[in-house]
């Protein structure tokens, strides 16, 4: 059980259609972006079963700019916006201007299909790519 005194993790404003958080490039990060979007999407009142895809596609975005973009003491940007009162999008944000990868995998490979799963769970996704990294993104409806 949680102590009345006890700060949350995240200070969210119900009214503030986008949240974000600057993460470092650590193997905990997946962790607090998950929890970051859960929070959020719990405090405007969205559906579990929306929180739950939400979950997925932050994890492997995050995971993805870990394994990929993260060097040097870098850092991810996580984001989630409201863009309709059905529509979220989640986005992470990496310093790494080298263009998105996504490599064609084969059924032996052990890993390689996090963006396919994020495809699969959106309703659309994205890369924009500019000079100083990229900002992949996701939207997600309930």
């Amino acid at each position: 059980m949680l102590e009345t005194s006890a700060r949350p993790e995240f200070y969210l404003a119900a009214d503030e259609p986008s949240h974000s958080r600057t993460l470092p490039c650590t193997p905990d990060s997946p962790a607090v972006a998950r929890r970051l979007v859960v929070a959020v999407l719990t405090r405007w009142g969205l559906s579990e079963d929306l929180a739950d895809r939400a979950r997925l596609v932050v994890s492997e975005l995050a995971t993805n700019a870990l394994v990929h973009a993260c060097t040097g003491g870098a850092s991810i940007r996580v984001t989630v916006s409201r863009i309709e009162d059905d529509r979220v999008q989640i986005a992470v944000t990496d310093l790494d201007p080298r263009p998105l990868d996504r490599s064609q995998t084969s059924p032996s490979d052990e890993g390689g299909r996090g963006l396919d799963l994020v495809a699969a769970l959106s309703v659309r996704w994205g890369c924009d790519h500019r000079h100083w990294g990229k900002r992949i993104w996701a939207e997600l409806a309930t």
